[in-house]
């Protein structure tokens, strides 16, 4: 795949970049270096490679799924102009 003049100032304005016509055609060479890597990249062969989570083997740290409230119920309402219980208080804005 290859980039052209348009297509550098079209990326360049959907990512409100600021491209003078004199560094469009840099902006195109970095643009293909960078797809043409990609394609390289598409070529490895990677059957049987299982995904990692790091360059090491290592199992993941896991935690339990616990759902809890934090035991900070107090804290999150101590701001807050009216509350009840654990609860904040909203002026009604539906009749």
């Amino acid at each position: 795949m290859s980039v052209d003049a348009a297509t550098v100032r079209r990326i360049a304005h959907l990512a409100r970049i600021k491209v003078t016509d004199a560094e469009v055609p840099h902006l195109q060479g970095e643009l293909n270096a960078m797809l043409s890597f990609v394609e390289q990249l598409s070529e490895v062969d990677i059957a049987g490679v299982e995904p990692m989570t790091s360059v090491m083997p290592m199992e993941m740290k896991k935690r339990a799924d616990v759902v809890d409230d934090g035991d900070i119920a107090d804290v999150i309402v101590v701001n807050a102009p009216a509350t009840e219980g654990h609860f904040f208080l909203v002026p009604k804005v539906v009749e």
